[in-house]
């Protein structure tokens, strides 16, 4: 590799390294034209697969020249930092031969906006187009869609990427206009829907025509950043729960604001991203679409903000102390799903266990149940008898002097920034 090529890559890689929106897998396009790589139940970025596996991509930008001037990113036009920009060609070179040396399982491929929206998305498709079509590659691809793209173009991009994603940068308009007034959600909107309707027209075309193009295989997904505007956490989720669904995203993103300068309208440089306020979003977002909570159940106008001491499924339960203890041997697998110390596959082996015989403590702690924490909330074969009912915040007291959460450690006041 050229020094030139080298200084390329270590300012585009440390340009793309805000973007968090990397991570994924459903991607099944298979090696079957005797070409190279294969994306077929592999998961992307680093990060860890469903399997537990831990992967890895190249992750860069094209170029860090852009013609907006958003506060929040540190690739504005405005900022004084480095600039460097790949050509369509050296894109393709790096990806085939880290992917020969086994250094990545795929290609995460963003930009900077430079001249227009269209003039950049043409040279992120021909990277796409290159790598398939002439390198005959056949590993994972996530490419960002460009906001203001032509449907021609993006729709033309959905036949050569896995995954596509456009980023929401703020979670609402109002705080967008505060730090990009030149950009809006509806240019990210429309592109998000254009996909998406494209994904169900292959779908269905799939079902009558036997040999169909794939069309955005692994979905699409979207980035917020968080901690930047003054919005709150139900302004967040409620946003998260509309895209997901109107798209049918397959992941929404939660990036905590890392200071980047010191513009009054955003936190100091200095300040710590709010990193316990993102895991307890990441939190939420994870019973809204694996345990079957509604958003509003969660955050409402009476709990604007999840709590700080505690993960949202147990200040949910502490609030609703009204539909427990919960008889583990009689509920349905709905309510199991809502007790505290109850994961998925627990839930779901507790009712298949259950057929066999009426379940115990020491099952319970087998299957994998937290009991330490579960126990102030369910009966089971032989559950101690209780002289006393005790209240949520009791309860909660409980668990807090039975387990040190490891975020405690942050500083709390990282979450008071407005």
């Amino acid at each position: 590799m050229s020094d030139r090529i080298r200084e390329k890559l270590n300012i585009l890689a440390d340009a793309a390294k805000y973007d968090v929106s990397c991570s994924s897998s459903g991607g099944t396009r298979k090696n079957d034209n005797k070409g190279i790589g294969d994306s077929h139940s592999s998961g992307i970025c680093h990060t860890y697969t469903e399997d537990g596996r831990c992967v890895s991509l190249l992750k860069i930008l094209l170029t860090n020249h852009c013609i907006y001037d958003c506060l929040f990113c540190v690739s504005r036009k405005s900022n004084d930092i480095k600039r460097a920009a790949f050509t369509v060609d050296e894109v393709v070179d790096l990806t085939m031969n880290f992917y020969r040396r086994n250094y990545i399982e795929g290609l995460f491929l963003s930009s900077g906006i430079f001249k227009n929206a269209d003039f950049t998305m043409e040279r992120l498709l021909l990277v796409c187009k290159k790598l398939r079509l002439e390198q005959r590659y056949n590993g994972y691809i996530h490419l960002k869609t460009i906001p203001g793209a032509s449907e021609e173009l993006i729709k033309e991009a959905g036949l050569y990427a896995d995954r596509m994603s456009i980023n929401l940068e703020m979670p609402t308009e109002a705080g967008l206009k505060l730090l990009a007034p030149e950009k809006n959600h509806a240019d990210v909107i429309k592109p998000l829907d254009f996909i998406q309707q494209n994904i169900v027209q292959f779908a269905a075309d799939k079902k009558l025509i036997k040999h169909v193009p794939k069309f955005v295989p692994a979905g699409q997904s979207t980035q917020m950043v968080i901690g930047a505007t003054p919005e709150s956490d139900k302004d967040i989720m409620y946003t998260a729960n509309a895209f997901y669904k109107n798209f049918a995203l397959k992941r929404v993103y939660y990036s905590g604001y890392v200071p980047i300068s010191n513009d009054s309208r955003m936190p100091v440089l200095g300040t710590q991203p709010p990193l316990l306020r993102e895991n307890r979003l990441y939190q939420t977002d994870w019973l809204m679409r694996f345990y079957g909570f509604k958003v509003q159940e969660i955050l409402n106008d009476a709990n604007p903000n999840l709590d700080v001491d505690i993960d949202p499924k147990l200040s949910w339960a502490i609030r609703n102390m009204q539909h427990f203890p919960v008889d583990i041997n009689k509920a349905d697998y709905k309510m199991i799903l809502r007790i505290p110390g109850i994961g998925v596959m627990s839930a779901k082996k507790i009712v298949q266990a259950r057929k066999f015989g009426k379940l115990r403590i020491d099952q319970l702690k087998k299957i994998g149940v937290a009991y330490n924490r579960a126990k102030h909330f369910i009966t089971c074969a032989d559950s101690p008898y209780q002289l006393r009912d005790y209240q949520g915040t009791q309860i909660k007291a409980f668990i807090m002097a039975e387990s040190q959460s490891k975020y405690l450690k942050t500083d709390n006041n990282q979450l008071i920034l407005f």
